[in-house]
C-alpha cells in the first residue's frame, strides 16, 4: 500500500472547510516569494554604538536571548517575567514553544531519512511515496521544504474547524490538504514560485513517520536530540506546565491553550534556550557535511534580499550572510540563526506574542547583518 494513504484515508473533515475559491486559497496561503524578496520594511539601527541589548530593550522584547560573537556573548539573559501570575524569571532552561523554527529539526530529519538510505535523493516526487496523492507526480521532497510545492495551507482552515467546536486528527488533516488540492488544484506549478505552507512540512513529517517506521517525533529524537543531548526539547503539549514551561501572552493575557496537531511537523515543539543554542552551533559547524549545506541553505541571494532553502531562511546584506528560521504560536514567537562570517549565534525566544513580532525579529536580522560595531 503507498506510504502516505495507508493510514490517512478513513476520517474525512466536514466539507464546509474544504469549498474555498481560488481568491480565498491565495488570501489564506501566507505568500512568501516570487523568486526571492526585498527584505527592506524595517528601519535599520544607524548608530553603531547601539548595543544587541539596547535594541532587544527599544523593540520592547520579552523571553530569553542569546546572541554570541566569537565565542563571546553579547546579551544572554531574560527580558521581563517568564510567568507574570508567579513572577517567574525568564531562564536558559525554561522551555518556550518555538513555532516554526520546528521546521528546521523537521528538515534535517529529512537529511536523515537520505543518510539511513530511506529515501535517495530530494528530487523524488511524492507519487513515489502515494500514488493517489493529487498532482504528486509533480511535488518533490525538495518543493515541500523549499516551500515550491503550490499545496494550499491548510492551517487557517484547520483553526476555524477547531473555533468550530471540531476535533482534528492527523487523518482529517491529511485529508483536508488532499481535498484542497483535488478541489481547487496547486496555487502554482511546482518550482515556478514560493509560498509559505504548513501544509508542506506536514506532508514533510508524515513522510519521515511512515519511511523511519517511528512516530515523527521519536525518530527526531533518537536521530537528532539525543546524540546533541537536546533533552529539553519535546513535542509541545496542548496545555503547558507552567512549573518548566514559561507562559504565553497576547495583549498582557495568558495565551498558551493549543491544539498542537495542528502544527505536526510544521511548529509543535518546546525546547529551552540552552537547547536551541546546541542545536544552532551544531547547524553552524558540523551537523550538516559541506555537501548538505549546499542544499540546505539557499545560495547567491543578492544582497538586501532574502531566500528560502530547505528548513532555512538565507538573508543576505553585502557580505553578510545570515541562516535562520522564525516562528509564532499562540503567545509565543521566536528566531534561531547564524552569521558563518564573524561566527554569530542568535537564539531568542518571546513568550510574548503581540502586533509587531515579525518587526521585532527583521530588526534584530537587520542589526545584525549591518552593524559593524555591535
Amino acid at each position: 500500500m503507498s506510504v502516505l494513504k495507508q493510514q490517512f484515508r478513513s476520517i474525512k473533515i466536514n466539507k464546509r472547510y474544504v469549498k474555498f475559491n481560488n481568491v480565498m486559497l491565495l488570501l489564506l496561503a501566507v505568500v512568501l516569494f516570487a523568486s526571492c524578496s526585498n527584505d527592506d520594511d524595517t528601519n535599520l539601527p544607524t548608530n553603531d554604538s547601539v548595543t544587541i541589548k539596547d535594541l532587544l530593550t527599544d523593540v520592547g522584547f520579552n523571553g530569553f536571548a542569546i546572541v554570541t560573537k566569537n565565542g563571546e556573548d553579547l546579551v544572554r539573559q531574560g527580558f521581563g517575567l517568564a510567568n507574570v501570575n508567579t513572577e517567574m524569571p525568564q531562564d536558559y532552561n525554561l522551555a518556550y514553544r518555538i513555532a516554526s523554527v520546528s521546521k528546521t529539526l523537521t528538515a534535517a530529519a529529512i537529511v536523515q531519512l537520505k543518510r539511513d538510505g530511506l529515501i535517495t535523493n530530494f528530487n523524488q516526487t511524492l507519487s513515489e511515496f502515494d500514488d493517489d496523492f493529487p498532482k504528486g507526480n509533480q511535488i518533490t521532497i525538495a518543493h515541500l521544504l523549499s516551500h515550491q510545492s503550490g499545496i494550499p495551507d491548510y492551517f487557517f482552515l484547520a483553526k476555524e474547524a477547531n473555533e468550530q467546536g471540531e476535533t482534528l486528527n492527523l487523518e482529517a488533516i491529511y485529508d483536508l490538504i488532499t481535498d484542497l488540492i483535488s478541489e481547487n488544484n496547486l496555487d502554482f506549478t511546482p518550482g515556478a514560485s514560493k509560498a509559505y505552507s504548513n501544509s508542506n512540512y506536514f506532508l514533510a513529517g508524515l513522510l519521515i513517520q511512515e519511511l523511519s517506521g517511528m512516530s515523527y517525533h521519536n525518530y527526531i529524537k533518537q536521530k537528532i536530540l539525543n546524540p546533541l543531548e537536546m533533552n529539553n526539547t519535546f513535542r509541545g503539549l496542548d496545555n503547558i506546565d507552567t512549573d518548566t514551561h514559561a507562559q504565553g501572552y497576547k495583549n498582557e493575557m495568558p495565551n498558551s491553550n493549543y491544539s498542537m496537531v495542528n502544527a505536526f511537523g510544521a511548529g509543535d515543539y518546546s525546547s529551552s534556550p540552552e537547547n536551541m543554542e546546541i542545536w544552532v552551533n551544531a547547524v553552524k559547524n558540523n551537523w550538516f557535511t559541506e555537501a548538505e549545506k549546499s542544499k540546505i541553505f539557499a545560495q547567491d541571494v543578492p544582497s538586501g534580499y532574502v531566500d528560502f532553502g530547505l528548513g532555512w531562511f538565507t538573508s543576505q546584506e553585502g557580505n553578510s550572510t545570515m541562516f535562520w528560521h522564525g516562528g509564532d504560536i499562540n503567545g509565543y514567537w521566536s528566531i534561531i540563526g547564524f552569521i558563518p562570517e564573524n561566527n554569530t549565534t542568535v537564539v531568542l525566544l518571546s513568550n510574548q506574542e503581540s502586533d509587531n513580532e515579525a518587526t521585532q525579529r527583521s530588526a534584530v536580522i537587520q542589526y545584525l547583518l549591518t552593524n559593524s560595531q555591535y
